[in-house]
Formats: structure tokens, C-alpha cells, sequence
């Protein structure tokens, strides 16, 4: 199906509930795709979302707020019959309320993603990216393997994920992904701490479930697990100066796609 849509919007809910501190994030996302010559392939995903924080004590009342924007640009190119590469640029903005050229961030990936034989595929790659709550630079390897024309299995860093569709209205999906974000600060918390970022990153494990309700729309459930969850604030050198020791927590989500 995928390779069929040109158009895609997405909205999303997702809250978190921790032992000291509550997250609740919610975002947007539109994205454009255009097969290029036939054989090549460009896609434009723009997302907005706003991450809002509740805590159990009153010190960081001021970090309670923060947003993001990036715009992420995808071109695939089919080198040969059995290999793609594939060539990633993400400017991203993340701030608190007040957003300057400062907020701004350059991400990117590289991939190659060569066809084993009818069933397995192989990507392996490298990327500047956020997930471990600050830009750096990552490797990517997945091997995907299609089990049968309803199932499938993507076992790799950072994403894996085992699919199963029963029918043409349903999928289910296992996932465990590394994932995270960072934001640039306005000001210093109450405490005064020498801080310039809220990072915050961590593992999700997580069953999901897809509803397509007729041609165009899709709902989607999300229920899962953070582990080794990190929500610290940083320094301009990306050292923690405070660590909230928000202990892991519970995830659940709800979203609705429409595609075209």
C-alpha cells in the first residue's frame, strides 16, 4: 500500500504517566511522496509536535512547555535491480517558547539497502540523529525478512518490529525502537543550574494496532514501555548538570492517518 500514496497526514496523542513526572505529547505530520523517473523516489515529511510536562514538586514549573518542528526530506535512488540507496536531511527546531536561529539543528542520514533474495533485505547505514537525547552520530543496520504476504519480521538498531495483518483492515505490530529529543531552553530553571537543554530519550517496547476504516482513513493504538528512560538537563557540551530520575514508565497512544 505504501508504495501506492502520494499523500499522507497523521495526528497523534501519546501521555506517559512516570513516577515523579507526567508526559503527555501531541503532534502533526504531512507527508508528500514522488516517484521520480520511475525508478527514483522523493518524500517530504513536515511535523510539528508540543511536549508538555506535569511534576509531582513545584521547582522546574517553568519546564513545562516545549516544541519541536523538522522537516525531513528523503530521496531514494535504485542503483540496480537488488540495491537502493537512500539519502536523509532533517532541519529541526526544538525550543521552549520563544524560537531563534539558536533552536536550530542539522540531522541527516545515509542508507544502502540491498536485496538478498525474495524474502530478506538488508540496510545498513549511518546517521546524525537525536535519539539518545543530544545530535550525534549513529549506525543503522536492519535486516528485514517477509515471512508470508501478511507477515514480517525487521530485527535491527535503532527500529525492529514484527508485523502481522489478518486481513485487509488490520495490523498488528510488536516493536522496540531507541528513541529521544532534545530541546533548547529560554532560561535557566528555579535552581539556577548552568543548563542550555532539556534532553530526553529512551527504549520503547510496545504493541500496536492499525484499523483501516474504509479507503483513506486508519486509526491507530499504541500500548507499551519505556525503559532506561533519561530526562536531564544539559549543557551547551551536552553533560548533564541535573538528572530528574524519572524512573521508566507506561506509554499509550492514539492516532488517526488519513492516505491517498
Amino acid at each position: 500500500m505504501k508504495a501506492q500514496e502520494t499523500f499522507l497526514a497523521d495526528v497523534n496523542l501519546k501521555t506517559e504517566p512516570t513516577d515523579k513526572i507526567d508526559f503527555n505529547e501531541s503532534n502533526i505530520s504531512v507527508v508528500f511522496n514522488k516517484k521520480i523517473r520511475t525508478k527514483n523516489q522523493f518524500t517530504n515529511t513536515s511535523e510539528y509536535s508540543n511536549l508538555n510536562v506535569n511534576y509531582e514538586f513545584s521547582e522546574f514549573e517553568n519546564l513545562n512547555r516545549f516544541n519541536q518542528f523538522q522537516n525531513k526530506t528523503d530521496y531514494i535512488l535504485k542503483a540496480s535491480d537488488k540495491t537502493k540507496l537512500k539519502f536523509s536531511l532533517t532541519p529541526m527546531f526544538s525550543f521552549q517558547d520563544n524560537l531563534d536561529w539558536s533552536d536550530f539543528t542539522l540531522l541527516g542520514s545515509f542508507e544502502i539497502s540491498q536485496q538478498v533474495n525474495s524474502r530478506t533485505n538488508i540496510t545498513i547505514g549511518g546517521a546524525r540523529s537525536a535519539i539518545f537525547g543530544a545530535a550525534k552520530f549513529i549506525p543503522i543496520a536492519t535486516i528485514n525478512y517477509t515471512i508470508s504476504d501478511k507477515s514480517m519480521v525487521s530485527v535491527g538498531f535503532p527500529d525492529s518490529k514484527i508485523s502481522y495483518s489478518n486481513n485487509i483492515r488490520n495490523t498488528f505490530s510488536l516493536t522496540n525502537s531507541f528513541n529521544g529529543s532534545f530541546y533548547h531552553l529560554d532560561q535557566k530553571s528555579a535552581l539556577d543550574y548552568a543548563a542550555s537543554k532539556m534532553s530526553l530519550s529512551q527504549m520503547t517496547s510496545a504493541f500496536e494496532y492499525e484499523r483501516n476504516v474504509d479507503s483513506n482513513w486508519f486509526l491507530d493504538f499504541k500500548a507499551g514501555y519505556d525503559f532506561n528512560k533519561k530526562y536531564n538537563l544539559t549543557d551547551s557540551e551536552n553533560h548533564t548538570v541535573y538528572n530528574f530520575n524519572t524512573g521508566n514508565g507506561y506509554i499509550f497512544g492514539i492516532g488517526i492517518k488519513y492516505k491517498q
